[in-house]
């Protein structure tokens, strides 16, 4: 097998499958849901993939995303894209956090967000077949990852994010070349005009989990971990969560590990956060229910995880479920001092969303969820310089004496 990105290779997909009934779908076809209504799947002769890759030619590579591509859905090198797609790195945090948490500090990515994980592969998928025009809602790093990356390609994006989303990301949106519309309206609003419009035939409809290669960029979170850690996994995973395409890919990353016989089957337990104001994953765990409903008024400063609704809720469930951990939701007022205290005592500064994170360990440490002695790792999502920060306001008059006792 060629190991060049600009060669052709084999691949290992051998079709997509829907996540509720099993039914397989071709692959090389343009999907969004399956006729079920439901996410597709991508599926893999691991078999195969695991007798053209080892782990030692695996390290051999460069760590970025695009050296696991045996177990990635694109045919041909010549349609990858790629701005840069590092391994990110594991972060000790041991004065908030505690001496076994870390984070894996997603927001070392392009465009400083893990939504490039997921929107590197769509768009790569989106050129393979044949699209060219593409509409996603967002509450602001995917629509900026999708920007980024469709640009490179010369593909059309028209992107709708709620009237709120901060204003840092909906301008990064349109410097990328995107049609940014603010809406007055959630999330879902502004996936339900995608969704009109893709049924006119406007647009192809990017929202998450409507595709199903967002899962496949998404999953390396899983593979990356797994790899840094000697081919093992931690004992908890505290994720994040909305439309929980990541939680969701990991799970699969683990089970395609095993498969090759890379890891065994021992998972960790994974904690899917949510705000207390936007917590349909939580009420649904918690009334042993598979599926979840809308949240009304849905509200938290932790915009990312603000998510009324989630296609792939049950799938978020299983894993939660099978993993033997819980859907955690915490208050504002626990995210925005675990941001302040990893920042003041650790020197890391996580988004809102990575703050829930560590709101949620400390919570599940009180609650006896987790041990201290545990391995635990945390999930920041994106670079906290994307989000507004407190104010500074302290001046010096060059020109006037200066009392050194008071600075």
């Amino acid at each position: 097998m060629q190991d060049n990105l600009t060669a052709d290779r084999p691949t290992f997909v051998t079709h997509l499958e829907c996540s509720m009934t099993g039914e397989r779908y071709p692959a090389d076809t343009l999907h969004n849901l399956s006729r079920a209504g439901r996410p597709l799947l991508v599926r893999y002769d691991l078999a195969a993939a695991g007798a053209a890759l080892s782990r030692d030619t695996l390290a051999a590579r460069d760590t970025d995303l695009w050296r696991w591509r045996e177990l990635l859905p694109v045919r041909d090198t010549a349609n990858i894209v790629s701005l840069g797609e590092v391994e990110t790195p594991l972060i000790a945090i041991p004065r908030s956090g505690g001496g076994n948490v870390r984070v894996k500090d997603e927001g070392r990515l392009p465009t400083g967000s893990f939504k490039a994980r997921g929107l590197v592969m769509a768009v790569a998928m989106a050129r393979e077949l044949g699209v060219r025009r593409i509409a996603m809602p967002t509450n602001g790093n995917a629509g900026a990852a999708l920007a980024a990356y469709a640009a490179r390609l010369g593909i059309e994006t028209i992107v709708f994010c709620p009237e709120d989303t901060p204003e840092v990301n909906v301008r990064e949106i349109a410097a990328q070349g995107s049609r940014v519309w603010r809406v007055n309206g959630l999330i879902d609003d502004c996936g339900a005009i995608v969704a009109k419009g893709a049924a006119e035939g406007r647009w192809f409809d990017f929202s998450t989990l409507k595709e199903p290669y967002r899962i496949e960029g998404k999953k390396t979170m899983g593979l990356e971990l797994a790899a840094q850690l000697g081919w093992r996994l931690p004992q908890a995973i505290f994720y994040p969560t909305g439309g929980g395409t990541g939680l969701i890919g990991m799970w699969k990353a683990f089970d395609e590990l095993e498969a090759m016989g890379w890891i065994g089957p021992e998972r960790p337990r994974m904690y899917a956060v949510q705000a207390s104001g936007c917590a349909p994953i939580v009420r649904a765990f918690e009334a042993g229910e598979e599926h979840a409903e809308r949240w009304e008024d849905a509200h938290t400063v932790a915009a990312g995880i603000r998510v009324p609704r989630a296609v792939g809720d049950f799938l978020i469930l299983r894993a939660v479920r099978q993993s033997g951990g819980k859907a955690l939701a915490v208050g504002d007022p626990a995210i925005l001092k675990a941001v302040d205290d990893c920042a003041r005592r650790d020197g890391l500064l996580l988004c809102p969303e990575g703050g829930a994170t560590l709101a949620a360990y400390r919570q599940a440490l009180r609650d006896g969820e987790v041990d201290a002695e545990e391995e635990v790792v945390l999930f920041n999502c994106a670079t906290g310089l994307k989000y507004p920060l407190p104010p500074a306001a302290a001046t010096l008059d060059r020109h006037a004496p200066i009392d050194f006792d008071a600075l």
